[in-house]
């Protein structure tokens, strides 16, 4: 049932986009010899240049939730790619095999730093894009992602983690974050220990860093997807209180970074 209401979410999505003038492309670009395929979001009535948003998906890979994501982040104005992390088609299928995927990048960041901003480059070079005014989301590793791109000294106003790992072998790259950062965690999330937290405040302090941190209660990890249903005891659940302040938060902080940069 979770995962017809998230193909329903993405079929409102995709309604929506044929009554507002949303445009959507999918976009098949190389990170070396590694093809990867991502989708691009934007209103096709709106001719002037705007923002844009790089938006990273789970450890599933580059699925629906991502891409309908991208498509409400358009209906609101901007421009967003969805990149793809693992290769054109790659996706899990449970589990496991999400581990493996994603466990390569968690033990080479240097690798996980280059196929983000494979992605980051295909939103830069679109001809609507305020290069000035771009920012990074990313959804459980994809907010791993967002987190080190930022690290890697990556032109963005801002990054967005939702229930994100906050780690990183790296502490020191922190200084060479451009924008600012938001994380949005559960307070109850298993996989994210205190530890981790702790640590990840004081590498933003140490940085000078211009840092957020926003928990939700009664959330666990991710608490922004629907499919991943309603079981906390598994540790990831989604939580619709925590879902939609998340969502809002982020648009607050949008409001703010980009607004810095015009």
């Amino acid at each position: 049932m979770i995962k017809n209401l998230a193909l329903f979410l993405l079929f409102v999505a995709l309604a929506a986009r044929g009554q507002t003038g949303i445009k959507t492309e999918i976009i098949e670009y190389r990170d070396g010899e590694t093809v990867l395929q991502g989708l691009l979001a934007y209103d096709a009535s709106l001719k002037e240049p705007r923002p844009g948003v790089l938006v990273i998906h789970e450890w599933y890979g580059h699925n629906d939730y991502v891409q309908q994501r991208a498509i409400q982040l358009a209906e609101m104005g901007y421009i967003a790619f969805a990149l793809d992390m693992y290769g054109k088609g790659i996706l899990a299928s449970n589990a496991q095999q999400a581990s493996q995927l994603a466990g390569t990048f968690y033990q080479n960041r240097h690798l996980m730093r280059q196929r983000a901003t494979a992605g980051l480059k295909i939103l830069q070079e679109h001809r609507l894009v305020d290069k000035t005014r771009i920012a990074a989301i990313g959804f459980c590793f994809g907010g791993t992602v967002a987190l080190e791109l930022s690290r890697s000294g990556a032109e963005l106003a801002g990054v967005v983690s939702f229930h994100g790992g906050l780690n990183t072998p790296n502490p020191a790259d922190a200084r060479q974050i451009k924008g600012s950062v938001l994380v949005l965690h559960g307070a109850d999330d298993p996989y994210v220990k205190e530890d981790e937290v702790k640590f990840f405040q004081e590498e933003m302090r140490q940085a000078g860093v211009d840092w957020q941190m926003i928990f939700y209660g009664d959330a666990v990890h991710s608490f922004s997807n629907p499919a991943a249903g309603n079981d906390k005891s598994q540790g990831a659940a989604y939580h619709p209180k925590a879902a939609q302040r998340s969502w809002k938060a982020m648009q607050t902080f949008f409001s703010e970074i980009f607004e810095k940069k015009k």
